[in-house]
Parts: structure tokens; C-alpha cells; sequence
């Protein structure tokens, strides 16, 4: 697993052994970035992203090293955690981000009592938790941290995730072998 582009591209990311941890692949990633890129490598510099159920931290970081200003990972697993901060530490990053190991639902409560506004939410619950893309969508369409962002969904080919949750409309979906993402955006409320 690799950083695609920016200034970090080509370099290795570890991850971790097991089920638990599915890193968004490589080729998905690029095809996510391309998307939000859309003919302007500049597209992300700048913004503010996060990173929920972040596993390896491949697409916060990926972010971060395409000029993101800001990354926040939401992980609940310690493990998990300690491999974002070792990736972090390898590519010599010691700014712009902030690790955050507890559930996604608390960490939405904390971010948005922090009155964090973020341009870009990705999430990508295990697949066996089919059960917390809902819920994390829920409570992010609630949320004050995602009123401007896009919000992208990674899930598997033969779940619908939904096409609204709340405020949060998707606009689009690009699957790519047997992974799926959702793009949602909020809709102003009338």
C-alpha cells in the first residue's frame, strides 16, 4: 500500500494483520482523488478532512499529502491508532493532524462541540458493520461538522448504503470491482 500522489507519493504505508483493518485499495483511492480533483491537483489544498473508521489512515494521508491542511482520523482501535501515528512519524509529518481513538459517534459529538467545519468526510466502516454506515451518516447529517462537506462512503458492491440520511443526499456512486463509494452532499433545509 502506497501514497498515490502529492508530496508523500510512492512511499509505503504499514497496516495491519487480519479482517479487522481492510485499507481502501490503492487503485480506489486514485479514483476517489481523481474524482475530487477533477482536472485541478490543486482542488484539495487547503481543506479539511475526516478520516472516520481510519484503519491505516491511507485516505487521510493521502490528503495530507495532496495538500490538505487538515486531517482528523477517527479510529477506535489503539492498534489502528498507533499504526496511523507510526505512518504519520515515517512520512515525517508532525502537523495538521490530529489522531482521535474513540467511537465515530463520539468523535462526531466532539468535533462538532469543537465547532469544526470540514470540507471532506470519508468513511469506511469494516463491511461486516453494514449497521454503523447508517447510524454514522445519521448522526453526521445532524452535525454541524459536515453543514458544507462532501461526505464519501466506502461500502461493498452488494450494499446499498442509502441515498439519504437526514440532510445528506447522494449524488453520486463509482464502483470499482467489489467496493462501492457513496457521495453524499447536504441539502439546505427549507
Amino acid at each position: 500500500m502506497r501514497i498515490i500522489a502529492g508530496k508523500y507519493r510512492s512511499r509505503a504505508l504499514r497496516s495491519l494483520r487480519g479482517l479487522d483493518i481492510r485499507p481502501t485499495s490503492d487503485r480506489l483511492r486514485e479514483t476517489l482523488f481523481d474524482v475530487l480533483t477533477a482536472g485541478n491537483p490543486e482542488a484539495l489544498v487547503g481543506s479539511v478532512w475526516v478520516d472516520f473508521f481510519a484503519g491505516t489512515g491511507a485516505v487521510g494521508i493521502e490528503a495530507l499529502s495532496r495538500g490538505a491542511a487538515m486531517v482528523y482520523f477517527v479510529e477506535s482501535s489503539r492498534a489502528a491508532g498507533a499504526v496511523i501515528k507510526a505512518n504519520l512519524a515515517s512520512l515525517g509529518v508532525r502537523t495538521g493532524y490530529e489522531v482521535i481513538e474513540q467511537p465515530s459517534n463520539r468523535a462526531i459529538s466532539q468535533l462538532d462541540h469543537q465547532g469544526i467545519s470540514v470540507d471532506f468526510v470519508f468513511l469506511d466502516p469494516p463491511y461486516g458493520l453494514q449497521k454503523a454506515y447508517g447510524q454514522a451518516l445519521e448522526k453526521l447529517a445532524s452535525s454541524r461538522i459536515a453543514a458544507h462537506a462532501t461526505v464519501i462512503a466506502e461500502h461493498e458492491k452488494h450494499f446499498d448504503s442509502g441515498a439519504e440520511f437526514g440532510s445528506l443526499k447522494r449524488f453520486r456512486q463509482l464502483s470499482q470491482g467489489d467496493a462501492v463509494l457513496s457521495f453524499y452532499q447536504p441539502t439546505p433545509a427549507t
